[in-house]
């Protein structure tokens, strides 16, 4: 009964991030399911793309606003805003994403979690 609530609060924090995303019109919004995956590091990925490094701010800081300002919780963790090619905001159960494009083409997330259920965000 535990694990569906949490899947539950998983769901609603991935879609908080999908807005603080689309607020800043990110790009190639994905959700990456990771639920069923083996070795899994959190229920969801949720990945996009941005054009520039202050894109990559923007979109970071809306995600932590959308998130707090919705489900009152703050990342666990950030890494990537100096360099800002790769963004990573952890809230533990679920795991924002935010790539410029050519830093996304090279990691290739999306193929690296091969079993993952994938749901492309319409932008």
């Amino acid at each position: 009964m535990a694990k569906k609530k949490a899947g539950s609060q998983s769901e609603m924090l991935s879609q908080a991030i999908v807005q603080g995303m689309q607020e800043k019109k990110a790009s190639d919004i994905v959700i990456l399911d990771l639920r069923m995956a083996k070795n899994a590091v959190a229920d969801f990925f949720v990945i996009c793309s941005g054009n520039s490094a202050r894109q990559l701010s923007a979109i970071a800081d809306a995600i932590d606003e959308m998130v707090s300002k919705t489900l009152n919780e703050n990342p666990w963790h950030i890494e990537g805003k100096n360099n800002k090619e790769w963004v990573l905001l952890d809230y533990i159960t679920v795991v924002a994403h935010v790539f410029q494009n050519e830093r996304r083409s090279y990691y290739t997330l999306e193929n690296l979690w091969g079993d993952a259920k994938i749901t492309s965000i319409e932008n």
